[in-house]
């Protein structure tokens, strides 16, 4: 329907467009709710389909499981009434009939209105989502919430056949595919944002960024004590609830996206489509029935009463599980402010900086489980000796204080914005990720002997090391470099939080400095017919000349009932840092033509002359000048009014337009006060010794831009880190699998 463009489908009008290219077309698909329902229940029958050949004597009751999620979600895209009580949203529903709902009968019963003005082509895709990422990062991003109903399924299998440990092992493959794949989605929402959002990085604890990671966090506790439950008997009664709940925070978390209770508080939550009481009856269908079951059969789940070992393995991944939940738990309590506010008529807020709520909290949790992922595995099953464990251990805590020291003092860490208590935090956190690399690297070759292919946790926890490390000293260290230093300051919408003193104006040709850099506004070109993409080329040169470069931000014209531009930033990416820039404002943002005339003014010698911000003042006429800007000879015709223009501030600027003779033919040449937004003009001499001034004061005298410049350092430590954790995933995930069918032959 969608790339057929066949837009009697309301989809297809609503979502698409003929000038989108064949990528783009793919996004169109899951741009709105029932389209991404569609994508949702696609994967889940790809895994349904996987399960029913290798679930073996857990398939019927894993699949009952399956088939009743599945049967729920198809209800989401049903688009039937009952009475007035309307049951999904059908993406199969024609333009006509939506339009005819809306009350424009009239345009629409007519054969032949797709024919009519406005009706052979779509609206077209959301700007913000025009971006690679979106082709990619929504399938991955589902897949992973597919994949977590795996694992619950599992569980609830367990607890229905009363077989309480004997689908584990069956369910370890898959739990490290949902860890996995939910993960990997959940950074290609990172990388997205930092390439198409311009809150200046990946991460801005937006509800919608929250609510994927809480069942996230959630499933990587469940692993954990799958893990332990495995190799000791222990935690699966934690096991239970971890996977119980990372599904059913996959179900919330549906909720508060699709409800529009968030679309206040997010930048890319779905609006509502009226289907916020199914939402919550969807959510509470799974709830109750879960949870009550997994309470009725609690008691008889097998547990160990024996106290664990501090000196045991099995004691500190169970702590690290603890870690993780109670973070999610956090982060969901904050997340869930408004729709506890609207349940309860309260007024719960996290405050006007929405980031530092959750810092604060979540580099405490960063700093435990990095000691955690890094000592962990030095320690055995059920018991280990002091004295093992030192020895063992020793090496790569010597390794790590050096190299972590080594970044402090030479890195510049002096993150102080939060005071000197949150700095130390960052230090202390900056050790411990940098342990959980040490430690695990040299962990797979002396205790593992170099053997890679029991090395998977090892390689995914070194991965997570290196996220952590990039994310401490890219946040950390992140710098504004675009401090305006010009005089012409932008007064911006107060939404937009944008800071004037933080956003450079660049005068189009004019070399402008900004700090280490040297930035120049080249030119701005439209890509496409319709003009609604527009890149804007800014030269970037460093001071010392060595060197050079170009930006191409751009801004995209909303098509779909929004009004503006969104911004798409660009960067310059480098081992060691990124250069990261977006157009905060443009002059020619709205297209409206320039209507301001010339007013003129006839002065002498020492006359004043009044505008809006100030005054000027012409000093002298100076006939052929030859100076900077002009290079007139004795034998020309030429003369120039010398003016200095000076503002209520006190600012002082010198003008100088020309009036000269050429070909017979009187001509002039004004002169233009960027900072003012004001052209001044020497029209012509009258009589009395006088001459007569134009002035214009008009903001589009010459093309300009607002440009806002980060510096990124070592943010490519983090895209790595996520690298190397899929490898290491992926290495367990086929290990595991092995494994399983190793057992199922001994069987």
């Amino acid at each position: 329907i969608i790339a057929t463009h066949k837009f009697e489908y309301y989809y297809a009008y609503n979502h698409s467009s003929k000038a989108l290219n064949f990528n783009y077309l793919l996004s169109c698909i899951w741009e709105g709710q029932e389209g991404s329902f569609l994508l949702w229940m696609i994967w889940h029958a790809v895994l349904g389909f996987v399960l029913m050949r290798t679930a073996r004597q857990w398939e019927a009751p894993v699949m009952s499981v399956f088939s009743f999620v599945q049967m729920c979600l198809a209800t989401m895209i049903m688009g039937l009434y009952f009475f007035d009580l309307k049951v999904g949203s059908n993406p199969f529903l024609l333009t006509r009939e939506f339009f005819v709902n809306e009350g424009a009968s009239a345009f629409f019963s007519r054969a032949d209105y797709l024919m009519l003005p406005g009706m052979q082509d779509g609206q077209g895709l959301n700007q913000l989502l025009q971006n690679y990422w979106m082709v990619i990062h929504p399938p991955v991003l589902f897949l992973g919430f597919a994949s977590t109903l795996v694992p619950f399924a599992y569980a609830i299998a367990g607890l229905w056949k009363k077989n309480y440990g004997g689908w584990t092992k069956a369910a370890t493959p898959w739990a490290l595919f949902s860890t996995c794949i939910l993960g990997v989605g959940i950074m290609m929402g990172a990388a997205w944002a930092y390439e198409s959002l311009t809150f200046g990085g990946y991460w801005a604890w937006d509800p919608v960024e929250n609510a994927s990671l809480v069942p996230w966090l959630i499933m990587v506790a469940g692993l954990h004590t799958l893990v332990v439950y495995n190799a000791t008997g222990n935690s699966l009664r934690a096991t239970y609830l971890f996977f119980i709940l990372s599904f059913l925070f996959i179900l919330y978390s549906t909720y508060l996206t699709r409800s529009g209770d968030l679309a206040d508080t997010s930048v890319h939550a779905f609006t509502s489509v009226g289907l916020n009481w199914q939402l919550r009856v969807f959510v509470l269908l799974f709830l109750f029935p879960s949870i009550i079951l997994f309470i009725q059969r609690y008691k008889n789940i097998p547990f160990i009463a024996k106290e664990e070992s501090t000196y045991s393995r099995e004691f500190w991944m169970f702590i690290g599980a603890l870690v993780f939940f109670l973070s999610s738990m956090f982060i969901i309590t904050a997340t869930s402010l408004p729709v506890i506010n609207k349940i309860f008529n309260t007024n719960f807020a996290i405050g006007e900086d929405r980031e530092f709520p959750y810092n604060r909290i979540q580099i405490f949790v960063a700093i435990v489980i990095g000691f955690l992922t890094a000592i962990t595995q030095y320690l055995k099953y059920k018991d280990t000796t002091r004295k093992y464990f030192v020895k063992k251990i020793a090496l790569p805590t010597i390794v790590a204080l050096v190299i972590s020291a080594l970044i402090s003092t030479f890195g510049e860490i002096n993150y102080d914005t939060y005071g000197a208590g949150y700095l130390a935090a960052i230090h202390l956190a900056v050790f411990a990720a940098v342990y959980t690399v040490v430690a695990n690297f040299i962990y797979i070759w002396s205790g593992l002997n170099g053997k890679l292919k029991a090395a998977g946790a090892s390689v995914a926890h070194l991965g997570f090391g290196l996220m952590l490390v990039g994310i401490l000293i890219s946040s950390s260290k992140k710098e504004v470099l675009s401090y305006n230093t010009t005089g012409i300051n932008i007064k911006f919408d107060p939404s937009t939080n944008q800071k004037s003193i933080e956003n450079i104006t660049l005068i189009k040709n004019i070399q402008t400095d900004m700090g280490k850099y040297h930035a120049t506004f080249v030119n701005s070109d439209s890509t496409n017919a319709s003009g609604t993409v527009m890149y804007f080329k800014i030269n970037m040169k460093k001071k010392d000349g060595k060197h050079e470069f170009d930006l191409y931000p751009n801004l995209i014209r909303n098509t779909k009932g929004q009004e503006g531009f969104s911004n798409n930033p660009d960067s310059k990416h480098y081992w060691n840092k990124d250069i990261f820039s977006y157009i905060s404002y443009a002059d020619n943002m709205d297209k409206e033509s320039d209507t301001v005339q010339f007013k003129s003014y006839p002065a002498d010698i020492n006359d004043t002359i009044f505008y809006s911000n100030g005054f000027m003042v012409l000093n002298r006429v100076v006939p052929n000048p030859s100076n900077d800007k002009y290079k007139f000879t004795p034998a020309d015709t030429a003369l120039m009014a010398d003016i200095t223009v000076t503002t209520k501030e006190g600012l002082s600027y010198p003008a100088r337009p020309l009036f000269y003779v050429k070909d017979n033919q009187a001509k002039f040449v004004v002169d233009t006060i960027y900072a003012q937004n004001m052209a001044v003009g020497f029209s012509r001499v009258l009589d009395d010794r006088k001459i007569e001034i134009q002035v214009k004061e008009s903001s589009r005298l010459v093309p300009f831009v607002a440009l806002k410049v980060y510096e990124f350092p070592f943010i490519n430590v983090l895209w790595l880190g996520i690298l190397v954790m899929i490898i290491g995933f992926t290495m367990s995930i086929s290990r595991r699998i092995k494994m399983n069918k190793a057992l199922r032959s001994t069987v």
